[in-house]
């Protein structure tokens, strides 16, 4: 592992776990995600949380060994196709299946997913909880057509706000709107949809008119040139009546790369290694804090949520948008907690929604000051590239790539080294695949091939700058092309 965490305090641990355990009572933990093995850096690696592995994981996609819970119920296992529309449709497909599965269970379940909807509540049953925001105020906070407004109502610093306006009939000409915005090129926003959907980049009347075809409302605001990045925070009650709010190191996340074929506004990944400036990192972790507090005293929101920002070429924080919920970053921030010798933030998250105290977080005050203290710090941190099928034609992956675990780039090619599940099991040189696709399993055009992942010391990760891969990201993707091998569509 590239820069060991802090000496882990077992009582810290201990005391997370019971927590979770009192949490969860009789009740069997049910994750429902797009990966069968989200959670598996709370559940492996260097100090795993036993009690923070599913009962049962329901997905798309088919966990490796070492990652697994205790069942599995997977769409690919079905179809044994991947692509754009299998990730989008796997849940509907499963959903006779996946209640005789929770059914087996035979005793009252926990559902552990982005956010609560009909469906879900529906499999959890009359017994059961989804721990998770409902999906109704989960789409009111995450209106990007209302962030400016949350802004202004959690009193962020407007330096922190981007220019724009907000349109709540059709879009106008591109003309009228770089004026209302003062900028020439513009960034149009509605909804609140996740993975960049929902966002278009306006150069020209082409672009507008493909803006104009989302639904409104609509944020319009300028573009600003730099990284993009993500901000996990978590907010606890105290139980008396306080917040306490925790501020993760942010990231330097590469959006719109097309050599990692990663479309306009999308994110190819993100990496913890690279030092912000530290009056920036200051000036996102109060502004998460006061989002934090305005969603715990507008809504009763609290656990996990995201910022996204943007570190401006010159050195300024700007923020452009809130998810509220569990993210594709979760993952892997969550190795930032572990690195201070802390269990994830998703532990105290899931605590909280089932209405226990948590009790093992230091003061929130000295966590944030230590966060500003490592974002500004060459300290080594976790990155993961999304690993797309770039290609036009059908693919599967060779034998050499047969299935999840630690690889090398040797001579052009991914040489297996041993298992893991955690990012911080690859050694200096290595790099965790995750959730590649099982042997056999057909790729189709833009399918999701998996994630490499690993803890890297400043200046090693995959990307080299906001839209643009470095020697190790372009030395990856070429050696993953020379493991997938073209074929026919699988006959059902």
């Amino acid at each position: 592992m590239t820069g060991a965490p802090t000496t882990v305090d077992a009582g810290v641990w201990g005391a997370a776990a019971r927590g979770l355990t009192t949490a969860l009572g009789r009740s069997a933990l049910v994750s429902v995600e797009r990966f069968t093995t989200a959670g598996r850096t709370t559940y492996t690696g260097p100090s795993p949380l036993a009690v923070a592995r599913p009962a049962l994981a329901i997905g798309c996609y088919r966990p490796w060994p070492p990652a697994a819970p205790m069942r599995v119920l997977a769409a690919e296992s079905g179809t044994r196709v991947r692509g754009v529309a299998q990730r989008h449709d796997w849940m509907t497909g499963l959903d006779h299946l996946a209640r005789a599965a929770i059914a087996a269970l035979d005793r009252p379940v926990v559902i552990s997913a982005w956010y609560g909807t009909d469906l879900l509540r529906s499999w959890a049953g009359p017994r059961g909880v989804v721990a998770a925001i409902d999906h109704v105020l989960r789409a009111r906070i995450e209106d990007k057509a209302y962030f400016g407004e949350l802004l202004l109502d959690a009193q962020v610093p407007a330096a922190l706000q981007l220019p724009g306006v907000r349109v709540d009939g059709p879009l106008p000409g591109l003309a009228e709107l770089r004026r209302r915005v003062g900028a020439v090129r513009l960034v149009v926003q509605c909804g609140a949809d996740s993975g960049g959907r929902g966002t278009v980049f306006v150069d020209d009347e082409t672009n507008l008119v493909r803006a104009a075809r989302m639904p409104g409302p609509y944020r319009v605001t300028a573009y600003t040139p730099g990284w993009s990045s993500n901000v996990t925070v978590l907010s606890v009650p105290d139980h008396r009546g306080r917040l306490r709010v925790y501020v993760d190191r942010p990231s330097h996340k590469a959006v719109g790369v097309p050599e990692a074929g990663i479309g306009p506004g999308k994110s190819a990944g993100n990496c913890w290694s690279v030092p912000w400036p530290e009056q920036a990192a200051t000036a996102v972790v109060d502004a998460a804090e006061r989002v934090a507090h305005w969603a715990w005293h507008r809504h009763g929101v609290s656990g996990l949520f995201g910022l996204d920002a943007i570190l401006s070429d010159d050195g300024r924080v700007f923020l452009n948008e809130i998810n509220c919920r569990n993210q594709g970053t979760t993952e892997l921030s969550a190795v930032n907690q572990q690195l201070r010798g802390l269990p994830p933030f998703a532990v105290a998250h899931l605590t909280t929604l089932l209405g226990v105290r948590v009790d093992w977080l230091p003061d929130p005050d000295d966590f944030n000051a230590a966060t500003v203290r490592a974002a500004a710090s060459t300290a080594p941190g976790p990155y993961y590239l999304k690993l797309r099928h770039r290609g036009e034609t059908p693919v599967v992956l060779d034998q050499d790539l047969a299935h999840p675990g630690r690889y090398r780039v040797h001579r052009g090619r991914l040489r297996w080294v041993g298992p893991g599940a955690h990012p911080a099991e690859a050694a200096t040189g290595e790099v965790l695949l995750a959730n590649l696709p099982e042997p056999g399993v057909v790729c189709l055009p833009g399918a999701e091939l998996g994630t490499a992942e690993a803890v890297t010391p400043c200046g090693g990760g995959p990307f080299a700058g906001p839209h643009r891969l470095s020697a190790v990201g372009h030395a990856l993707l070429s050696a993953l092309d020379q493991h997938l091998i073209p074929t026919g569509l699988p006959t059902l």
